[in-house]
């Protein structure tokens, strides 16, 4: 029986309800770098961490909000090297490590366990035990250690076809190295995000150009700094 994990979360329970928030700000479309802070309430609970984003910069996704925006600006498409614009439910962790400390739901990320890419698979975008017959897709257990702990963000959880799969927040290759549409950073600072972050308070990714700051401050006014 394949064992598959659905990124989605229910989104009743997510909108205006967000008490967790990564704001990540680039400085605008085509940067591969970008800033992130974290914030619980109304407070900010961490200093500016440095992430890398996709090498061809950010593209608007698909989440839980839609953050108003110009029609002629680019969108995430599967295989363009952007991360993902807008706001996403983190719905779970994952890591090499049969346990770890967090209060997401955790998945062990053992030689079996595959996130689709095939955006004709009934199986695009989700995290599942392989059973040997797909035709893309993208181990999540990796030779290079960049998912030796990582966290999955929700972008495109109805599986669009074509709109971007295997979204996550995950170890950077280095320090300056940009990602094919994740967002990295220092395995340092990700433990530490992961050990804070708490499903039951509805943690989300709100990722932009500063141009939309805001924008996205008049949806969370909790985060004006």
């Amino acid at each position: 029986m394949i064992k598959s994990f659905l990124i989605t979360l229910s989104f009743s329970t997510l909108l205006f309800s967000s008490q967790q928030i990564l704001l990540v700000v680039a400085d605008d479309f085509s940067s591969p770098k970008a800033k992130l802070s974290c914030f619980e309430g109304e407070k900010k609970v961490c200093s500016d961490i440095e992430v890398n984003l996709g090498k061809n910069g950010l593209g608007w996704g698909i989440g839980i909000k839609t953050i108003a925006h110009a029609e002629d600006e680019p969108l995430k498409y599967e295989g363009d090297k952007k991360a993902p614009a807008g706001v996403f439910a983190l719905t779970e962790s994952f890591g090499y490590a049969p346990t770890t400390q967090t209060k997401l739901p955790y998945l062990y990320a053992d030689n079996k366990l595959i996130c689709v890419d095939d955006s004709k698979s009934p199986f695009y975008n989700q995290i599942i035990e392989a059973h040997g017959d797909e035709k893309s897709f993208e181990h999540m257990r990796r030779g290079d250690g960049q998912y030796e702990i990582g966290i999955v963000v929700a972008h495109n959880p109805h599986a669009v076809a074509k709109r971007g799969s295997c979204i996550f927040i995950h170890i950077q290759k280095s320090t300056d190295h940009p990602t094919v549409g994740c967002t990295s950073m220092s395995k340092r600072d990700l433990q530490k995000i992961i050990k804070w972050l708490d499903k039951e308070k509805n943690p989300i990714l709100i990722q932009i150009p500063k141009k939309y700051i805001k924008e996205v401050e008049k949806l969370y006014p909790e985060i004006k700094q």
